[in-house]
């Protein structure tokens, strides 16, 4: 079985170093040099775990940890902070990340922690969510109606991800580009609304509910 993990580190020696690593210990490797390529990796491919620099440029590891849990996604994250910082383990721990390990540490120690919490991972995965006859299954980023697979673009998996981790509740539009866009340049609530627009066309027109001037909602038996 493949076994995927995402490197998200800026600095390109401990990145690299990392990279041979997990690759010479079987797993199959993505390496992000900025939070903004880690958020879109993160977001769009199902990944058994993560190791994430809490330092990255352009979107900081904490707010991609929150970023991640609040759209649905429950990779295993482990943290990597410089020199031993408490505030950082617990506001990593806070955030959502599953573990952390300091600067310097030893490239065993992390494939250690990699094995144990792939291992907890496993155990506890739930496979999929449903409102109605409407399946998503965040770890094979797969949306089924009434089992019959429905293609989406990583955008609108991730809109149709966030309404149903919050289903029965209004999500407004500035709430779904927060967890749509990486850099504050590429929000539009306009484009909002065209992935609202496709998503209806796909899953039909009742899946969404608007209401008017305060967002959307996702019912549990549209």
């Amino acid at each position: 079985m493949t076994v995927r993990v995402l490197v998200a580190e800026d600095e390109p020696h401990l990145a690299r170093q990392l990279e041979v690593a997990l690759t010479g210990a079987g797993y199959v490797v993505d390496v992000a040099a900025d939070g903004a390529r880690a958020d879109f990796l993160g977001g769009t491919t199902p990944y058994d775990a993560i190791l994430l620099d809490v330092g990255l440029p352009r979107v900081d590891g904490l707010t991609l940890v929150r970023r991640w849990r609040a759209s649905g996604c429950f990779t295993p994250v482990l943290i990597l902070t410089a020199r031993g910082s408490w505030r950082e383990k617990v506001q990593g721990i806070d955030s959502g990340a599953d573990d952390y390990l300091s600067k310097p540490f030893q490239i065993e120690e992390v494939l250690a922690r990699l094995r144990a919490l792939i291992r907890r991972a496993s155990r506890t995965m739930t496979p999929e969510i449903r409102c109605g006859a409407i399946a998503l299954d965040p770890r094979l980023t797969r949306v089924t109606i009434e089992g019959q697979p429905i293609r989406l673009t990583s955008h609108e998996f991730r809109v149709l991800s966030y309404l149903m981790h919050h289903h029965d509740r209004l999500v407004s539009q500035s709430e779904l580009c927060e967890h749509i866009y990486a850099q504050d340049a590429d929000r539009d609530s306009n484009t909002v609304e065209v992935f609202i627009a496709r998503l209806r066309r796909k899953l039909g027109a009742r899946a969404i509910e608007t209401v008017r001037g305060l967002g959307y909602r996702m019912k549990e038996s549209p």
